[in-house]
């Protein structure tokens, strides 16, 4: 199943894409894509639904807005350095446990809106990711288990101010939580829809060129292992987000490296998952 959420910021209705390709409006369901849905098995109670209503759902403008695919999550937990090959352009070593940080949920915007290059920054940078989401609550998750507590997953742009992630000390959540930092979506497509998602090719163009282009077999720890990892450490709240770090081809990692103006036009996407496109402005 394709969940997606559609209309205006912070007055978003739920959404699901038939078999059909068709996108239907599901806000009779009476439920958004929120915590509690997925606390309480709402991915199956929906496809029950659904079977009775979805002729009746009236369908979704191809013109409408996608906000992102889930509803303010309690938290996004990110992961840097993920990838082997993004590891060495930035000259760090391969890191010998996941490296954690966090990414404010007021960074949430649709997967199309633009992206603001913040307030006197001079170094906002792309990161193309898979992000998983959390199915239900999940703490001291052993391994073997990790996949049953995926509700499933979305295409993320982990934005980053590089100066202000990597110059200005402390952790880097400063560089990451601006505004318009964190584009999901179109979709979250569910887990079973999703053979292996160590095997998702993924790409990221700045104005046509492409920039990113690789797959998730070059994650140093893959998904199930960072789902059992980082419960370890904290309770997982359905709903929220794990983003799963990026792979080459980041700005900072160009030689010279090269940041967003405004104007630039930054389009990605993860096999199966869908594409986004984000047009970067200056902050006003």
């Amino acid at each position: 199943m394709k969940l997606f959420r559609f209309g205006s910021p912070d007055h978003e209705h739920p959404g699901v894409v038939l078999p059909t390709g068709q996108h239907i409006d599901v806000t009779h369901f009476g439920e958004d894509y929120d915590e509690s849905f997925f606390a309480t098995n709402g991915p199956e109670r929906l496809t029950h639904w659904l079977s009775a209503h979805a002729h009746t759902c009236p369908e979704v403008a191809a013109n409408e807005r996608f906000g992102p695919c889930v509803k303010r999550p309690s938290k996004i937990v990110c992961v840097g350095l993920n990838y082997a090959k993004h590891a060495a352009e930035t000259n760090a070593p391969s890191p010998a446990e996941p490296i954690l940080f966090f990414k404010s949920t007021t960074a949430l915007c649709g997967p199309n809106d633009n992206v603001v290059i913040p307030k006197r920054s001079e170094k906002t940078d792309w990161e193309v990711e898979l992000a998983i989401i959390i199915g239900k609550r999940a703490s001291y998750v052993e391994l073997d288990q990790a996949t049953d507590y995926i509700a499933g997953y979305a295409l993320h742009n982990d934005y980053s101010e590089r100066a202000w992630q990597l110059e200005r000390g402390g952790q880097w959540v400063k560089g990451k939580s601006a505004d318009t930092f964190a584009p999901l979506g179109p979709y979250l497509v569910t887990r079973d829809e999703v053979s292996n998602p160590n095997a998702l090719n993924l790409w990221l163009n700045v104005n046509g060129e492409e920039l990113q282009n690789s797959n998730t077999d070059d994650m140093i720890f893959d998904v199930p292992t960072l789902v059992s990892y980082i419960s370890q450490f904290m309770t997982l709240l359905p709903g929220d987000v794990i983003s799963t770090g990026t792979p080459a081809g980041v700005g900072l990692g160009l030689k010279p490296p090269r940041y967003l103006k405004p104007g630039d036009v930054i389009e990605l996407g993860i096999e199966g998952l869908g594409e986004q496109k984000q047009t970067a402005v200056a902050f006003a």
